[in-house]
């Protein structure tokens, strides 16, 4: 049967309605789908203060949504329109300490609590802040804790106590970790980390270098350390051209302690160390101090020394103020070990430990060929909370240091000492002699920042100025032939002056959602008058004024509050040091080194595991380096290097499988280049007549692409800890812990000249930690360590140096090594209350 074609149409119409309602559910069920993944949920709260007492008008802040509110009169939040997801919620309040906390929306079971404390329970952090990077800072930094220091703090210098951190390389001349040590950061040597003790510069202003053994058993007084690879933020101080170090001692001690250790060891080290805390007296005053004494053998021989140090701080803690007086100070006498091991004698471990030091001396080598030399600061720190968002922090400081190191000289010539000669027979006498170089210097200025923090923002205006006076001076204590020289007679004064300025903003500030931008712009001016060289080789008094702008800027993605992603750009310039201007002429003084750092970084965290990844090319230009070059006065100095750089990744992680084990590994993989350079020889010949060898000026080897210094191309390092009693009911209270801790250096080159004839040899070593603690009563616990160094007896030399020359048309080179103690433990005993 057929249809017409009207009754067609009207089939067609209802068929066209049902399909739009179909449609219409369809669309209807997919918005419902979507709005029910999508929802916005309610987070809730109260904030009260420790004793409980509600808090009217606290900020309430979710960094990644920049959305917020405040708390009412009762205590109680309400943030509404919340998507699905995990955010950072921040809480702040005028008087009392900012709290941060890692929150999941829709909340799940009772409403959040928030407790925040006084202010002066948090006030001693602040103290730093100015020169601190913080989560959302795109830049490569690392937060160590007291507790993570003192688990091997059994008397080595700080840089032991950081050799696990990532790209890190740590030496001793005595080869145990006492006395003289040294660190070396992205291959950077000492002098282009910069260090700051409480926002305080450390640097020596001078030699722009840090002598930790002035500082026995400082790592007993640290509260936090933050070290920032490449440029970092600015800060105070010599310039940052590789790391920062940045110590915190500032910390309230609420309660009263006492403690008492002691550390035995091989090489006949011992440690003794006194702690003591009234904790806060009257809710307002704390006296803390540290006095501990530090003596060993060494390794090497002879390379013997007696550390003394002491610490006091006296706090006043208001509810929104802190003023702080801290005095420190440490004395040192260590028998010289740094001439190094030479290179026939280190592969004998009954030769190894030769010490050339004092043996210039007829018979047994001179005793007292020593370093002797003394360190005090003083700080007076005041940090004030202008508003919940506005903080100032102030600091004076004054540091005093004198002293001087004795050394034995055979056949000297008298007129090196400004001496008459002396005529026995009618011969030209030379003569033995003891001599003392002196160093008498005062540092003293000070340093302030002002700080706005709101929701996300970030601004820091900081700086500081500081002033430098140096004596230097060579004392005759003894000669075997006196001529007209009398006890003490000076034979060279050569002073010092210079004066630092700087000062710096930083802002962070939110883009979007996930989203924080970052600049950073930094001024500093360098004024310097010593005594130096002219034209025609006199001694003169010369200045030099230099001028930085050191910009920063970066961005950080943070996806959510275990993630973040951050890129960074940095100019970091510095002035030469006092040996590259004393020795040197105006002419032919060098240009301030120049550092464009690029840091790109990934860093993730969960409840097991975290982890991060960092790419960096630090390119420089005039980048001072030795080449070997005799300058017109007849001195070794650096020279700019045109173009160089430093590139590598880093890798950094930790699990936590089960509450008993944690693993902890980094390594970085780098290049360390120097595009080209002239390598500078000095050239000998010998006479063929009277056989006598002559100096006949220097040879030049052009090199292109060679290796910088001291640069391993791979650095690797793991520890793994066991704590078999955790989770274990009443025996969880009896700590026990067992570490097992290796590195690996890979081979570095002792001159530019990538020469392997001319490496120190890569190397690895492990060591092995017990450590028990407990508490036998209410108010004691003990503390027993055994640190077991270098298990596997590696034989290595962790520093080196070289000399470079031809001979007769062959090229030769002399070295001095640093060898490493081989197997050897160190004991710790603590008794707290």
């Amino acid at each position: 049967m057929g249809c017409s074609p009207q009754s067609s149409l009207v089939i067609n119409f209802f068929q066209l309605k049902k399909m739009i309602r179909q449609l219409f559910l369809v669309a209807l069920f997919f918005v419902a789908s979507n709005l029910s993944v999508s929802a916005q949920h309610v987070l809730k709260g109260v904030v009260t203060d420790q004793h409980g007492q509600v808090l009217e008008g606290a900020n309430i802040w979710i960094s990644e949504l920049r959305k917020g509110g405040a708390s009412d009169a009762h205590g109680n939040f309400s943030l509404a329109g919340l998507p699905t997801g995990v955010f950072t919620l921040e809480v702040s309040f005028v008087g009392f300490s900012n709290y941060r906390q890692v929150v999941s929306v829709p909340q799940q079971g009772a409403d959040l609590r928030i407790v925040l404390e006084d202010f002066s329970y948090q006030v001693d952090a602040l103290v730093v802040q100015g020169t601190r990077a913080r989560r959302e800072t795109p830049m490569t930094f690392q937060n160590l804790t007291r507790k993570e220091l003192q688990v091997n703090n059994l008397g080595q210098d700080l840089p032991f106590l950081l050799q696990w951190t990532p790209s890190v390389v740590v030496t001793s001349d005595a080869g145990t970790g006492v006395g003289y040590t040294g660190i070396r950061i992205r291959g950077t040597d000492p002098t282009r980390i910069n260090v700051t003790i409480n926002g305080v510069p450390l640097n020596d202003a001078e030699s722009q270098s840090v002598y930790w053994v002035n500082m026995p058993d400082f790592g007993s007084s640290i509260s936090d350390v933050q070290i920032q690879r490449g440029v970092g933020a600015s800060t105070n101080g010599a310039g940052a051209f590789g790391a920062t170090i940045n110590l915190n001692t500032a910390r309230v001690n609420h309660d009263p302690y006492a403690a008492v250790s002691g550390t035995y060891g091989s090489f006949n080290t011992w440690k003794r160390n006194v702690e003591f805390g009234t904790g806060l007296l009257g809710q307002k005053f704390t006296l803390d101090g540290r006095l501990s004494r530090i003596t060993s053998d060494g390794y090497i021989d002879r390379a013997r020394a007696d550390l003394n140090a002491w610490f006091v701080s006296a706090a006043m803690v208001g509810r929104k103020n802190l003023l702080r007086f801290n005095v420190f100070s440490g004395h040192e006498v260590t028998y010289q070990a740094w001439y190094g091991v030479p290179a026939d004698l280190l592969n004998s471990w009954s030769t190894r430990t030769f010490n050339p030091a004092g043996s210039e001396k007829p018979g047994d080598p001179y005793e007292k060929e020593e370093d002797n030399y003394r360190q005090t600061h003083y700080q007076l720190l005041y940090n004030q909370q202008l508003h919940p968002n506005w903080n100032l922090n102030m600091a004076l400081h004054y540091t005093q240091g004198a002293g001087y190191y004795e050394q034995y000289k055979a056949d000297e010539d008298f007129a090196d000492y400004g001496v008459a000669p002396v005529f026995i027979d009618g011969h030209l006498q030379q003569t033995d002699l003891v001599r003392r170089l002196w160093l008498d210097n005062d540092f003293y200025g000070g340093v302030y920042s002002l700080r706005y923090a709101r929701n996300g923002m970030d601004f820091v205006w900081g700086g500081g100025i500081h002033q430098y006076t140096g004596a230097h001076f060579g004392e005759l204590v003894w000669m075997e032939y006196t001529g007209n020289s009398l006890p003490g007679q000076h034979y060279y004064d050569n002073d010092g002056q210079k004066s630092d300025f700087n000062s710096y903003a930083r802002l962070t500030l939110p883009l979007a959602t996930h989203w924080s931008t970052y600049g950073d712009i930094q001024l500093r001016q360098v004024n310097y008058q010593f005594v130096g060289y002219d034209n025609d080789g006199r001694n003169v008094s010369q200045t030099d004024r230099l001028t930085f702008f050191n910009p920063k800027a970066g961005i950080t993605f943070t996806p959510n509050a275990s993630e973040s992603v951050y890129a960074s750009f940095a100019v970091a310039q510095r002035e030469p040091n006092r040996d590259d201007y004393v020795a040197s002429t105006p002419e032919s003084r060098p240009r301030p080194e120049r550092l464009y750092d690029t840091e790109v970084g990934y860093r993730r965290t969960s409840k097991t595991t975290s982890w991060e990844a960092t790419f960096y090319y630090m390119y420089y230009r005039d980048q001072l380096a030795l080449n070997g070059q005799i300058n017109e006065v007849g001195a070794y100095t650096r020279v700019n290097v045109d173009k160089s750089f430093r590139t590598g990744i880093e890798l950094a992680g930790a699990w936590q499988p089960a509450r008993k084990w944690k693993l902890q590994a980094n390594a970085t993989v780098s290049q360390n280049k120097i595009i080209a350079l002239d390598d500078y020889l000095d050239e000998y010949v010998t006479d063929p007549g009277s056989g006598e060898v002559n100096w006949e000026g220097q040879h030049v080897v052009a090199r292109t692409h060679t290796d910088l210094a001291f640069s391993p191309d791979l650095i690797a390092g793991a520890d793994c800890t066991v704590q078999p009693f955790a989770g274990a009911g009443w025996l969880e209270k009896r700590e026990l812990e067992l570490s097992w801790q290796s590195r690996y250096v890979g081979r570095q080159f002792i001159d530019n000249a990538s020469d392997p004839l001319n490496a120190l040899a890569s190397y690895s070593f492990t060591n092995l930690r017990l450590r028990y603690a407990g508490n036998p009563s209410e108010k004691g616990r003990i503390e027993l360590t055994l640190l077991l160094q270098n298990v596997f007896k590696a034989r290595y030399a962790s520093n080196a140096w070289s000399y470079r020359y031809r001979y007769d048309g062959a090229t030769y080179v002399d070295q001095g090594f640093f060898p490493q103690a081989g197997r050897h433990f160190l004991l710790g005993l603590t008794v707290r209350w």
